[in-house]
């Protein structure tokens, strides 16, 4: 029974793998971020192309939550604090209204549908996010990273991280209450809040000293798993403060990008992110039923519809938040557009919301919809806002 459940774990894995490398490919040629590619191979097996596809895998699902954990160290690695202080007030602003506008519209939304509380909650927070990276690509291949406009984005994209982040840690101390108390979200967020700030005030000297212990020290593989240790021990230390697991990862990789080792750490960390990550997103595609975006079923239509309204208001949010951007002669509209793909962290947060009951299926691919539409939308607004 043992090497049984073993072969169906690797067939589990294998294809996995496959779907995820395929997908991300034919993704990367179309001219879209790979992130894309996996969520959409993971629909596929969902769809139930392989009988022996198993979703409910523990120990798959178990990989997919540290890839969370490595994606958000990652994460926090290719964020430059220095790029940050920079774009100064005008991408603080930006990233403010960012949040708040898209929070908001979803709350109201949900509230205005009838399924306030959690629900609501985890829709307004889903809408919040930003990924950089998709963003940072499209305005790389054009030559444009050196604009103001660009500078504001990159810097507001890396304020919208630690907010989401912190928004993040404090949805899941929701989850973990079983309640919606305003209380419970205020002390969760004040608590990440002041865990990233004294880590990023005290971390510096830890991570400078294990930097230097480390190039005393001729093991082979000393530098990543000296790295991911330290991941591991601010994520622990993290949850014992009583916040999120990934506030300490995404705090450590901040940390340890302001060594001298940031690039071998990055460099040594990505072909282990490349074997776990994809698990995550292949898993959250799997998870959605592709039969439920079919319009010709009438009970699919108001999923349909909340997913249309929901990317409708995701746009309009980000859009907005172009405008709070200080300064003459800037392309407001491009900034906001910038800001509108939602990537990685829109999906843990359906992710969260569906593993813990918080929302149901419809609701779940209606948030991974959304996610989907505004990550296709972005390129080609941004490549014609900047052209």
């Amino acid at each position: 029974m043992h090497e049984l459940q073993i072969v169906g774990f690797l067939a589990n894995l294998l294809t996995i793998f496959l779907s995820a490398k395929i997908f991300g490919e034919l993704a990367e040629r179309c001219g879209q971020p790979p992130v894309l590619g996996e969520l959409l191979g993971g629909v596929v097996l969902g769809f139930g192309l392989f009988k022996f596809f198993d979703p409910s895998d523990p120990a798959l699902a178990l990989m997919a939550e540290f890839g969370v954990v490595l994606l958000l160290f990652e994460t926090g690695i290719n964020s430059d604090l220095s790029r940050l202080l920079k774009a100064g007030p005008s991408s603080m602003a930006v990233a403010g209204v960012g949040v708040a506008l898209p929070f908001a519209f979803g709350y109201v939304l949900m509230t205005a549908m009838g399924r306030g509380g959690m629900e609501a909650v985890f829709v307004g927070a889903a809408l919040t996010a930003t990924s950089v990276g998709i963003t940072a690509r499209v305005l790389a291949d054009m030559g444009k990273l050196e604009l103001p406009e660009a500078q504001i984005i990159l810097g507001a994209a890396v304020i919208d991280d630690i907010i989401g982040i912190i928004i993040l840690s404090a949805v899941q101390g929701v989850v973990a209450s079983g309640s919606l108390s305003w209380l419970a979200i205020a002390r969760t967020t004040v608590m990440s809040a002041a865990f990233l700030g004294a880590a990023l005030w005290i971390g510096p000297r830890v991570s400078e000293a294990l930097v230097r212990l480390v190039r005393r020290m001729r093991g082979r593989g000393i530098l990543i798993v000296s790295a991911v240790s330290f991941a591991f021990a601010l994520s622990l230390l993290a949850h014992a403060f009583g916040t999120a697991l990934i506030v300490g990862a995404f705090t450590a990789g901040v940390l340890l990008a302001r060594t001298d080792r940031r690039e071998d750490i990055d460099g040594a960390l990505k072909p282990v992110a490349d074997l776990f990550v994809p698990i995550f997103f292949v898993m959250v595609g799997a998870k959605v039923k592709l039969d439920a975006y079919d319009p010709f079923v009438a009970a699919n239509r108001p999923m349909l519809l909340l997913a249309l309204l929901l990317v409708a208001l995701a746009v309009l949010g980000k859009i907005a938040s172009g405008w709070a951007a200080t300064g003459k002669g800037l392309r407001r509209f491009g900034i906001g557009a910038g800001m509108i793909p939602r990537g990685e962290v829109g999906l843990i947060f359906a992710q969260i919301g569906l593993t813990s009951g918080v929302i149901d299926a419809p609701l779940y691919a209606a948030i991974v919809g959304m996610v989907i539409v505004t990550t296709f939308l972005a390129p080609p607004l941004i490549k014609k806002s900047f052209a």
